[in-house]
């Protein structure tokens, strides 16, 4: 995959991640939560970037990459809310700041990969998954906490 590729991809993920986020503002979110989690799974087939023999950043680098993607979930979980409507089902806030803030995120992470040219291709996409590591895992994991602590308001039938 050249440069330009890539970009492609990350696009159409980052729409499609988008176009899924503000479609649930207007659906009930089914069952105990955890399709929640469940984008977590979609992220395994990256730990074989990270662990890939042909990768020489050392370790610490690994770290601050986590470290900044922590920093990145945190915009994401203050956006991230859930409210019980009027059909006592359990639905996203809207929150157009979620978009504000996931387009920040993308757009920053386009920049860092431009700005680091003296790492070699694949170490990039090593780092850059454990950026993506550090604000998903998170993220997800908070807001299945508060979809969990709405759930539980709710009265049972």
């Amino acid at each position: 995959m050249n440069g330009n590729e890539i970009y492609i991809v990350i696009v159409i993920v980052a729409a499609l991640v988008l176009w899924r986020r503000t479609r649930s503002m207007y659906r009930p979110i089914r069952g105990n939560g955890i399709r929640i989690l469940i984008p977590m799974l979609f992220m395994l087939p990256g730990m074989s970037l990270i662990f890939n023999p042909d990768v020489s950043e050392p370790v610490w680098e690994f770290w601050i990459a986590f470290g900044i993607g922590m920093v990145f979930s945190i915009p994401l979980i203050w956006t991230t809310s859930y409210e019980v409507r009027e059909d006592n089902r359990i639905y996203a806030k809207k929150n157009w700041g979620f978009v504000v803030a996931f387009v920040g995120i993308l757009l920053i992470r386009l920049i860092l990969r431009q700005e680091l040219t003296n790492i070699d291709p694949m170490g990039k996409m090593a780092l850059f998954m454990m950026v993506a590591f550090g604000y998903i895992i998170p993220w997800r994991i908070v807001s299945y906490i508060k979809f969990r602590r709405i759930q539980g308001t709710i009265p049972s039938v």
